[in-house]
Order: C-alpha cells, then structure tokens, then sequence
C-alpha cells in the first residue's frame, strides 16, 4: 500500500484536473507564505531596533558602571582605583560626578543633568564626530575646562557655540546644616564656556551636559565622593568575568551593571513589544490556517470514496488521519519555505543596500537571529496541526458501506 505521504502528495500536486480544492490548496500555500515572511520581516526590525537601541546608548553609556547600593555617592581613594585597575581585561576606569544643576544662559534658564567625567571620557564613550553639530568634540583644553550640551539644550537656551563672551552658568545648592537666605551663600555659581553641541539620542539630547570632572567637583563639592565609576574592557566578550571579579572586591554594597542592564527598562519594552508582535503576527498566521482547514475538509469529501477503497483494502483509521495531516503539512512546509525565503531575501537586501531610510544618514536596521526562524517555524507546525487535525478525524469516520 502506498504511504500516506505519496497519497497525500498527488492530491496536492494533482496535474489532471484543477478543481475548485486545489485552487484553495494553493491560496493556502500563498496565506502562510505571506504571514510567515510578514513574521520574519517585523521579528528581523525588532531585533534591529534593539541592537540600535543598544548601539546608541553606547555613545553614553559604558560598559560597565559600578554605582553605591545605598545613596547617590560613595568615597574613592587612589588605592581603591589601582586595585579596580588591576582586574584583568580592564582597559580604562573613568571617574564620574553626576547630579542635577541649574543653568543660566542670558535670559534663559533651565535644570541639566551635568556629568563630569574623567579626561580619558573619550576613549570611554563611543561618541563619533558624526553626532558633533557644531563646535568641537573636546571638554578641557589648555588647562580650561569646557562643556559639550546636547542639542535639545542649546536649542532651549539658545547657546551660541561661537560667543567666547557668554558663558553658561551653573547654579547648585550648597551641602550645609544651616539654610541660608543669602543667596550668594546657599547656593554654587559657576560659569564654563560650551565647545561642542552633541546629537546622541533624545534623553542625552534634552538635558544633559558634560564637563570636566574638576569643574563639577568645584560646582558640586563631591570631594573625594564619585556618583560612579565607569569601565570600558579590553574585550567585551571578558564583560561577565570582570562584573564577578569587581563583585569579589566592592562586595555586596556596590551594584556592578553591564550596559543591558543599565537600559534594563527600554530593552525590557522592546522585547514586550516584541513578543506582542511575535503573538500578533501568529494570530494572522492562525487565520491564514484557516484555508488550511477548508481545503482538507472539502478534500475529505470528495475523495470519500478513495477513502472507502482504502478501508476495504485493509488500511486503517490512523492510515487515513496521516494522509490528511500531511497534507496540511505539505502545505504548511511549502508556504512556510516560501515565506522564509522571501522574507531573508527582502531582510538581507535592506542590510547590504539598505533600501528603506530610517534617516538621512542612516538605513533602516535590521537584523537576522536564527533562532526567530526555528520559533517561525515551531509556531506554524503547531498552528498546522491544530487547523488539519479535524479535517483528517472526520475523513477516518468515512462509513465503507456508504460509499461502496
């Protein structure tokens, strides 16, 4: 006797006749294709989106930050500095000084979040001359400390990067006991010049600004106190191994973040949004399948007297189920290559000619993870099986002596 896949290969390929079935087999082919590479396609823009989600915030983000569990700073000395140096795989320590400041320029006022940084804060943050605006990439220079503000912040104070004469001025509340009324005494004035206005990412752009950690010391009176350390590794793929051995020696009063977990919040809403999509789009597929379900109901009946010659040759219930049950996986496989297909292609040519803008400077991101396609797949298998499953038990309840 002839397997089920052979049997369930002719109804599909039939070259005989092309009836109103076979028309609805090939819609169906065509229906999960579509939702299959529609899946590939979004699955692929998500997963380009985190990564540039990632890739963006590396320009201010580092590698790893060491900041105090309990409270905003905490009390460094040079021997705790020499012993964070000598970890293995540690290329460069950065001291930071973070808080929120009130800047004047002109007539115009607004609260910052000022970060001082190291000198080394360049070869710390992946900012490139293409986020520069205007002005110059640099916060210190001939011993005189300078800002870089981000875009959102210039725009609202109208900061002229050319005028040497009007700086920015910088007020912070003096740490003390008593609250004064004076205002000369109650509060830090300080005033620096901006070299460069930066174009990062909308939270940097709007209110962040960075200077020398000297100046936000003068500003801020953090003395030997740092907000946080920041670390940039000799290889990322070490990143893991260094966060345990500084765990070892802060202990457990110091929490050590990779640069995942410090965009925990953001990376967390794409990957939510990402699995809704990832439902979403199987939802479609799920009514895609439908076709699947009609076709191989429609086809149980016609061929429910091939049905009875098969009983009465010997064949069994669960012969008949297996021959319907590939059927709709003979539909399923073919659309879904299809769909994989065409999908890789389209995602594959977007990153090697980058067709779709995401802007001016930049294409569209996407990218590939393999794994998407054996969950692609697993969902459609399991989807498959629940649209063919009804079909093939109602075409094993065929009666021989109704047919014969």
């Amino acid at each position: 006797m002839n397997t089920p896949f052979f049997i369930a290969k002719r109804y599909l390929f039939s070259k005989k006749k092309k009836n109103f079935i076979n028309i609805i087999s090939i819609i169906s082919v065509i229906g999960v294709a579509v939702g299959t590479m529609a899946l590939v396609i979004v699955m692929a823009v998500f997963n380009g989106l985190q990564e540039f989600t990632t890739t963006l915030y590396a320009s201010h983000n580092p590698e790893i930050r060491i900041m105090a569990k309990v409270g905003k700073s905490f009390e460094v000395n040079d021997a705790l500095l020499n012993q964070i140096r000598k970890i293995a795989g540690i290329k460069i320590l950065t001291e930071v000084i973070e808080d929120n400041a009130f800047v004047n320029y002109g007539e115009n006022q607004m609260a910052v979040n000022v970060k001082g940084v190291s000198d080394n804060f360049m070869e710390q943050y992946q900012i490139s001359k293409d986020q520069l605006m205007s002005g110059e990439l640099l916060v210190k220079k001939n011993n005189t400390a300078y800002a870089l503000i981000g875009v959102g912040v210039q725009i609202q104070l109208g900061v002229a990067i050319q005028d040497d004469m009007k700086p920015l001025m910088f007020m912070y509340p003096r740490k003390q006991k008593k609250i004064s009324l004076d205002v000369n005494t109650a509060i830090i004035q300080k005033a620096i010049l901006p070299a460069g206005v930066l174009n990062i990412d909308q939270y940097f752009n709007n209110s962040n600004v960075l200077m020398p950690i000297e100046f936000a010391n003068e500003l801020m009176l953090y003395g030997n106190r740092r907000t946080s350390l920041e670390i940039k590794t000799e290889n990322p793929a070490s990143i893991p191994k260094v966060q345990e051995e500084l765990q070892k020696l802060l202990g457990e009063s110091f929490t050590i973040k990779n640069r995942e977990e410090q965009q925990a919040s953001i990376m967390r809403a794409v990957q939510i949004e990402r699995l809704f999509v990832f439902i979403t789009f199987s939802l479609i597929l799920g009514v895609a399948s439908i076709n699947i379900f009609f076709s191989l109901a429609m086809l149980a009946i016609e061929k429910q007297k091939d049905i009875a010659v098969l009983f009465a040759m010997g064949a069994s219930k669960s012969f008949v189920k297996k021959i319907f049950l590939t059927e709709g996986c003979l539909i399923a496989l073919m659309g879904t290559l299809i769909g994989l297909l065409v999908g890789l292609g389209l995602c594959l040519t977007q990153q090697q000619f980058g067709i779709i803008p995401f802007s001016p400077m930049q294409a569209y991101p996407v990218q590939i993870i393999w794994t998407d396609l054996i969950y692609i797949a697993f969902t459609i298998i399991v989807i498959t099986f629940f649209a063919s499953y009804t079909p093939a038990r109602n075409a094993a309840k065929v009666s021989i002596s109704e047919q014969l």
